[in-house]
C-alpha cells in the first residue's frame, strides 16, 4: 500500500512538474531581457490579449509544433506579454512602462503580434498577426542566421531554403 501512494505521488509530481516546465518557457519581459543579454540569445515576445482567438490557435499550432519548439527552446528566449495588463510594469531602454504602454511603444496595433529583439534589445522586427508553423520556423531560421543583418530579403532567404 505505501509503495502504490509513493508511486502514485511521484507520478502526480512528475506530471505537475512537465506540465509547469511546458509553460515555464515563456518568461516576463524584464527576466527575458536579462537572460537573452547574458546568453547572447535573440527575443520573441509575444504580445497577446486573453480573449484573442488567432492568438490561442497560434499557441496550440505553431509553438507547440515539434520543430518551432526546439527551434526556440534552443536558440531564443520566449517573452510572452499581455498586452491589455494595465497594471504589470516593464522596464525597457531605461524607462518603466505598463504593458499597454510597451505595446503602444512596439507599435502593436493587432493580436497576435509577435517582436523579435536582438540579444541587446534592439528591435528587429514586429510580425503580426497569426503564423503558421512552417512560415514561423523560416522566420527563427532568418533571425537566428541573422541574415536580416544582409542584403537578402526574406522571401529570397526562403526561396533558398526551400531549394535544399
Amino acid at each position: 500500500m505505501n509503495r502504490v501512494f509513493v508511486l502514485t505521488l511521484t507520478l502526480i509530481a512528475a506530471a505537475a512538474f512537465s506540465s509547469a516546465a511546458e509553460t515555464s518557457s515563456w518568461i516576463g519581459f524584464d527576466e527575458g531581457l536579462a537572460l537573452a543579454k547574458k546568453e547572447n540569445k535573440s527575443i520573441v515576445v509575444d504580445f497577446y490579449t486573453d480573449w484573442c482567438h488567432w492568438c490561442k490557435v497560434m499557441d496550440e499550432k505553431t509553438f507547440h509544433e515539434s520543430k518551432v519548439k526546439d527551434k526556440l527552446e534552443q536558440r531564443f528566449v520566449t517573452v510572452r506579454l499581455n498586452a491589455e495588463d494595465e497594471k504589470a510594469m516593464v522596464n525597457y531602454r531605461g524607462n518603466a512602462y505598463t504593458n499597454v504602454q510597451l505595446t503602444q511603444a512596439f507599435g502593436v496595433t493587432g493580436f497576435p503580434t509577435l517582436a523579435f529583439l536582438q540579444a541587446d534589445g534592439n528591435i528587429i522586427t514586429t510580425v503580426p498577426g497569426y503564423i503558421p508553423a512552417e512560415t514561423f520556423i523560416n522566420i527563427l531560421e532568418f533571425i537566428d542566421q541573422k541574415v536580416y543583418k544582409t542584403d537578402v530579403s526574406f522571401e529570397d532567404f526562403v526561396k533558398k531554403q526551400n531549394n535544399k
